[in-house]
């Protein structure tokens, strides 16, 4: 018996897009089929966000043809998206906190009922209709309550109802997972799984190769803005993809660390916040990467925020080469010595609008002397001197971009990390903060930045890894630091556990081999252990 496969709802063909000399997008062909997931693949830089916003009506097409259900359309602007049944949800929700999830499912297409001569919002079919499509995604929430009181799974579930309100055909998911737990990512599955069951056409686009394989059917795997590759997810392998989207195999993504931790650089002791986190302590020597890992929520991030003068009421004893520091604000950090990369690069790392060059110049307007050449002539800016130090650092981190003047929203996400990398290093930090530095990245550029790794602590510099990948902290980290609810309670050395004792660890599960005994908690902080 011959298998009919069904139509697709939507294909492209031949898609071109140029911006000036820049050929985006060469060719591009891929069909998006009623219960389907199609996985959009390819590294930072291969034309997938220009792809979206093709598909999308922000850009239109130069060449090529956009079939919906076999009719040749127009995506001008992004109405005529909307009008042909195409929604995207991106990694960045944009909501009103103040406003419920209603008014946000609704918003600029509120219904509206006839009061005498005037026309008014009708809430009570809004907050209905809204309530239908939440509960057909398993919110589990009412449709009045304020999107300030819902968690960031939450708020995505909010974006998937908003494109299902509008009867969308083809919903598109834009690094859907970067910031939710793994709990929140299980949930999210079996919404995608949902979505196929009612004849939804899915395109996801991640970095996650474990997504891929759970949640989609086929796959296109884009490469400097052509299709290189495409396929049924059931006939590939990671190593398959991986040489398709760098155009190489990539048999090792970890490189190997082979220096031996020295001499004590960094002491903490006690390290309290009244409601984030409690008695957070370590070590960290010269030339040793230190793992901390945890579940979203776990305090991590806010103890390196501390550690930075980020989180005025934190208190505690911190101690650099022997010396005890007075961290009040980020420039007295900075001044001792350390360096932090956040989790979030393009709102707390860099400036978008800014250019590569004052992205790379900007902490050394701060560093107190930090930098080995100064920037400025006296009290002024030496524009021959940033352009020096700009360009030593874009050669050391081998940055792609056209030149200095770049904006840093022109760049892809892998040297946008980079950019804000070499900001810290040009001051000679003794010691790097990581916050989740390769978030949002693909392969290619996550083993440039696990090599940029390997290098700094090579150099003698003192790496704090904060990761929620575990393969990242296994294969890098000399010692990883496993957090929940704000406390240290476990440790583990290289080699020590494997992935499950970790998470067991992370979670509360169990009590693996190894646990450290929970310190109590700082007397404001015990509604950390509810």
């Amino acid at each position: 018996m011959t298998v009919v496969s069904p139509l697709p709802f939507l294909s492209l063909r031949g898609i071109h897009k140029r911006f000036g000399p820049t050929h985006a997008l060469k060719g591009v062909d891929l069909d998006l089929v009623p219960g389907e997931a199609l996985a959009l693949i390819g590294e930072n830089g291969a034309g997938k966000s220009t792809l979206v916003k093709t598909l999308t009506g922000v850009h239109a097409a130069d060449e090529g043809q956009i079939l919906v259900e076999g009719r040749v359309c127009s995506f001008l602007r992004a109405r005529d998206a909307q009008a042909a049944g195409i929604a995207a949800v991106h990694q960045e929700t944009v909501m009103f906190d103040e406003l419920s999830a209603a008014e946000n499912i609704f918003i600029g297409r509120q219904p509206m009922r006839r009061m005498g001569p005037f026309e008014v919002i009708d809430w009570a079919r809004m907050n209905r209709e809204a309530q239908v499509v939440l509960d057909r995604v398993g919110a589990g929430f009412a449709a009045t309550t304020l999107v300030r009181h819902l968690s960031l799974g939450q708020r995505h579930l909010i974006e998937i109802a908003r494109a299902l309100s509008q009867d969308a055909r083809v919903v598109i998911l834009d690094e859907p997972t970067a910031a939710l737990s793994q709990q929140e990512i299980r949930e999210f599955y079996e919404l995608v799984r949902g979505l196929k069951a009612h004849g939804v056409a899915v395109l996801f686009i991640t970095h996650k190769f474990d997504e891929i394989f759970a949640v989609c059917d086929r796959y296109v795997v884009l490469r400097d803005g052509a299709s290189v590759g495409s396929g049924a997810i059931a006939d590939a392998d990671e190593p398959t993809l991986v040489r398709l989207m760098a155009g190489r195999a990539i048999d090792q993504v970890y490189p190997p660390i082979t220096t031996q931790p020295g001499e004590v650089v960094m002491t903490v002791k006690g390290l309290s916040h009244p409601t984030e986190f409690a008695d957070v302590g370590f070590e960290l020597r010269r030339g040793e990467i230190l793992g901390f890992y945890g579940l979203i929520g776990a305090g991590r991030s806010e103890a390196m925020l501390a550690l930075m003068g980020l989180k005025p009421e934190a208190s505690g004893h911190v101690t650099v080469e022997g010396k005890s520091l007075d961290i009040r604000q980020p420039a007295d950090a900075i001044t001792a010595g350390l360096a932090y990369v956040p989790e979030e690069r393009q709102r707390q790392g860099g400036v978008l609008n800014f250019s590569v060059r004052h992205n790379i110049s900007l902490a050394g307007l701060a560093g107190r002397g930090r930098c080995k050449t100064p920037l400025s002539r006296g009290h002024w800016l030496s524009p021959a001197r940033e352009e020096s130090f700009a360009a030593g650092l874009i050669e050391r981190l081998r940055i792609r971009t056209a030149d200095q003047h770049t904006p840093l929203s022109g760049l892809s996400g892998g040297n946008q990390q980079k950019v804000v990398i070499a900001k810290w290093l040009g001051l000679d930090p003794r010691i790097v903060i990581l916050d989740e530095p390769t978030k949002g990245i693909d392969v290619g550029a996550k083993q440039a930045v696990y090599q940029l790794i390997a290098e700094m602590v090579a150099q003698g510099l003192a790496v704090i890894l904060v990761s929620s990948e575990l393969p990242e902290v296994m294969h890098l980290a000399h010692r990883v630091i496993v957090m929940k609810r704000g406390r240290q309670v476990a440790e583990f050395a290289k080699g020590e556990a494997d992935a499950e004792a970790l998470v067991a660890a992370a979670s509360g599960l169990a009590r693996p081999p190894g646990a450290v005994v929970p310190l109590p908690l700082h007397p404001l902080n015990t509604e950390l252990a509810a």
